[in-house]
């Protein structure tokens, strides 16, 4: 029978039929299937007295991880085997939610008395499976992402002691499973003490591996990306795939991956099948990184977030709840409303390019308004008419409480060379003051200030719901001192939504920057970047777009 119109009663769409099969089920040598493979899918059919097309099951070539061909240890039993993996989205139960549950199909080959030939034949199914299935490229705004290549070599680091301390459980009982279906070789490093990461990927040798994973909280991963940005290769060394797979308690990272691949919200671990699923996929795209310069430290690398105040304090405070997982936040802020602490502070931005602008050249939602008595206008902002966006809720008459000094170009003359790493050219160093393009916020009572670059904040935290991984963006949030407890704690259930933008409270305040630069004036505080406390005074970042790579979907 010719392949290309065998069992094409059962075929519903137009897909070309690769290769057809007549096999019985591993786990069931009595009832026979037909099985179809065509360009996009994979298709089961009961053989019997069943009208045709019942009994059916198609399975989408974009969900397979992997599918491979063996033989039992059975000296006596000539067949062969053919198993394909897949993890499509399927309904939660008592949920309406959706989330990836694995799939196997194992079918049994033994038309031939020949061991040998019968093998060639499931191997050839297996390769075609395989080979279908990584045609299934996605598209990233219009723009093909690049793949891991096959057979992939991978560092997998785990570190035991994050989240709830079950890292290695969740890897044993999920994530071996999953690389090992998609033929994925990897090599296990358990970490044991702080920065061992860090010095692991600066010192060892990156040609062995083609990605570096991290099975941990966020904090892992930020060793990691300042390891590799340590080395005198760091050129080459950043640009190799970084993936993330929860195992800690904040999982933002993990999070953002999962939102950016479409899929609809999941925790726990359904987070981890969902991530394990994208790292076997293989795509890797472009992630931003921020630098940080701080007064004395080196500088440092960021991928995540940096924060000041409330957030800060209730990421460090819920340390002694780790033991609840992502509750830890849930408690640590419920804990900080019930004693509000109010951060004297200074705060400047450069505003995104005119890319990300209105018509005027300024960050979206604001417009310019003139004092018309002064011969030589000072423009403040205030907000536009557009009710969707939600900076800032000064009025233009506001005693010019933010302004914009005559814009000039910044001086790349006096750029930043800090080695190794990339050079940072819109900064100027923090004993001199801002270039004139950027906007200064006098000094100011603040409950908070957040910058993210990625789309999570937690697990449960949807901060900037319109960020990507690669976008040159700095999501810049801060509330004014004023707001009650009541309307804090608002913002924040709002954030799990994604929906504290859509709140229209007065004294949050979010805009787009490519660069801030922050002075504390609080003797005492808290500052952190991707979680971890750093150095408290004054600091300023800048973006650098693209400057690593990113397993996700």
């Amino acid at each position: 029978m010719d392949q290309r119109t065998a069992g094409a009663g059962l075929i519903t769409d137009s897909s070309l039929v690769t290769l057809y099969g007549e096999f019985t089920l591993t786990n069931n040598r009595k009832v026979r299937h037909s099985v179809i493979l065509t360009d996009r899918d994979l298709i089961v059919q009961r053989l019997g007295s069943a009208p045709l097309g019942r009994n059916k099951v198609v399975l989408s070539l974009k969900d397979c991880v992997g599918c491979r061909a063996y033989r039992e240890d059975d000296k006596a039993d000539p067949a062969a085997h053919f198993a394909a993996y897949f993890y499509p989205l399927k309904r939660r139960w008592m949920s309406s939610g959706v989330s990836r549950q694995r799939l196997e199909q194992c079918f049994r080959l033994a038309a031939l008395q020949d061991p040998r030939a019968n093998l060639e034949e499931a191997e050839k199914w297996a390769r075609a499976v395989r080979e279908r299935s990584a045609r299934q490229q996605h598209l990233g705004d219009g723009v093909l992402q690049s793949k891991l290549s096959r057979p992939c070599r991978m560092m997998l680091l785990v570190n035991p002691q994050s989240g709830k301390g079950q890292a290695l459980t969740l890897y044993n009982g999920h994530i071996q499973r999953m690389l090992h279906e998609a033929g994925i070789i990897h090599t296990l490093i358990i970490t044991e003490r702080q920065n061992h990461a860090r010095e692991l990927v600066r010192e060892t040798d990156l040609s062995q591996w083609d990605a570096v994973v991290i099975m941990s909280g966020d904090g892992l991963l930020y060793e990691v990306i300042n390891g590799l940005l340590e080395r005198s290769d760091w050129e080459e060394a950043i640009r190799t795939p970084l993936g993330i797979l929860p195992g800690g308690s904040g999982n933002a990272l993990a999070a953002s991956v999962h939102y950016y691949s479409g899929a609809s919200p999941v925790m726990g671990e359904e987070l981890l099948v969902s991530c394990g699923f994208l790292l076997c996929k293989g795509l890797v795209s472009r992630m931003d990184l921020v630098s940080i310069h701080l007064s004395s430290s080196p500088r440092l690398f960021s991928f995540l977030s940096l924060a000041w105040g409330f957030v800060a304090d209730v990421d460090v405070e819920s340390e002694k709840y780790r033991h609840a997982g992502a509750a830890r936040f849930t408690v640590g802020t419920l804990v900080r409303l019930a004693s509000l602490r109010i951060y004297r502070g200074k705060l400047a931005y450069l505003p995104v390019s005119k890319d990300h602008s209105n018509k005027d050249g300024l960050p979206n939602g604001l417009t310019v308004c003139c004092n018309n008595q002064e011969s030589s206008p000072t423009p403040t902002f205030a907000p536009s008419n557009d009710s969707s966006c939600n900076t800032f809720h000064n009025s233009c008459h506001s005693n010019n409480s933010l302004k914009v000094r005559q814009t000039e170009s910044t001086p790349s003359r006096r750029a930043i060379k800090s080695l190794p790493g990339p050079p940072d050219s819109l900064l100027v160093p923090l004993s001199e003051r801002v270039p004139a393009n950027w906007v200064v916020v006098p000094e100011e009572d603040f409950v908070l200030m957040l910058a993210m670059y990625q789309s999570h904040l937690a697990e449960d935290l949807l901060a900037a719901p319109d960020a990507s991984s690669d976008d040159g963006i700095i999501h810049l949030f801060y509330v004014k001192a004023g707001i009650s407890r009541a309307a804090l704690l608002r913002l924040f259930l709002a954030m799990e939504k994604g929906a504290h933008l859509a709140t229209n409270c007065q004294h949050l305040v979010h805009t787009k920057v490519r660069a801030l630069r922050l002075e504390p004036l609080s003797p005492k505080g808290m500052i952190t970047v991707d979680g971890e406390v750093v150095e408290y005074g004054p600091l300023q970042v800048e973006v650098h777009r693209g400057l690593s790579r990113l397993i996700s979907g």
